[in-house]
């Protein structure tokens, strides 16, 4: 059972296996009441949670991961990513409005990539862990078998693929697409359901050309960021830019939008 976690601007997914549950991802340092609130809300607790897993660790992506460490659960963490643990605190260390506890490095489980799948076994959970860097050196993707699902954290989306071709980013998605995935799970955007290779209509557009058409026509519609996002399953950053050459560029078309933005590092 996949359950996916609403209360902040990162996506939260649970994932419960018949002998055990692993969280994937958690949102930005004081959340946890949210956190705790969105876990009642689906009739669920903190004791239903047994392992936590970080896709990357980004400020967004392990806020509150000590928190919900300190309540029992376990952080997972792939041997890949040892060295990034701490890349970030110094971010909410100069915060001094936010409730930030940094993990506890002696409390970790390490496992390597090649334990990932006895791992999740031992969860009841039939799965993988793959490193995929593109978006960060650190970067790791959950794939469950049954459910034919990846988690990817920000691995760039499928929809921005043909933008990254020759890099890190189509390399990690290669690895991933042999796995003919059906539903992808992303950290910040819209989950995309794949029908025979192809983003499902309502899900996502199946190229980036039809989306920043699409996207350029909601703006004319007057839809907020928000409304965009929902309806076309694009990441914030992503319509933020388009829309941003879109009202800026009189007359402009999707091609002199495709030209403008700055695609390194995206």
């Amino acid at each position: 059972m996949i359950t996916e976690l609403k209360y902040s601007n990162t996506n939260t997914y649970l994932i419960s296996g018949s002998k055990g549950s692993l969280l994937f991802d958690t949102g930005w340092a004081g959340t946890f009441p949210a956190f705790c609130k969105a876990l009642g809300d689906k009739g669920l607790m903190l004791q239903d949670i047994d392992y936590l897993m970080i896709s990357h660790f980004h400020p967004d992506h392990y806020g509150i991961a000590q928190d919900i460490a300190d309540k029992g659960v376990t952080l997972v963490v792939v041997d890949i990513q040892k060295d990034y643990i701490h890349s970030y605190d110094k971010v909410f260390f100069k915060d001094k409005h936010t409730d930030f506890k940094p993990i506890d490095d002696e409390k970790i489980k390490l496992i390597s990539l090649d334990d990932s799948r006895e791992f999740l076994s031992g969860l009841g959970i039939s799965g993988e862990v793959f490193h995929t860097p593109g978006h960060s050196n650190d970067c790791i993707s959950l794939w469950i078998d049954d459910e034919k699902a990846l988690f990817v954290g920000d691995l760039n989306p499928l929809y921005e693929l043909e933008m990254h071709k020759g890099t890190q980013i189509a390399k990690s998605w290669e690895q991933l697409l042999v796995l003919k995935p059906k539903k992808v799970y992303y950290g910040h955007a819209k989950t995309a359901e794949l029908q025979r290779g192809l983003f499902r209509k309502e899900a996502a557009a199946t190229d980036i050309y039809s989306l920043v058409k699409q996207i350029m026509k909601l703006v004319d519609k007057g839809y907020t960021a928000e409304q965009i996002m929902d309806k076309t399953g694009a990441d914030m950053t992503f319509i933020t830019d388009v829309t941003r050459m879109y009202v800026t560029h009189q007359n402009v078309s999707v091609q002199g939008i495709l030209d403008r933005i700055e695609i390194k590092g995206k």
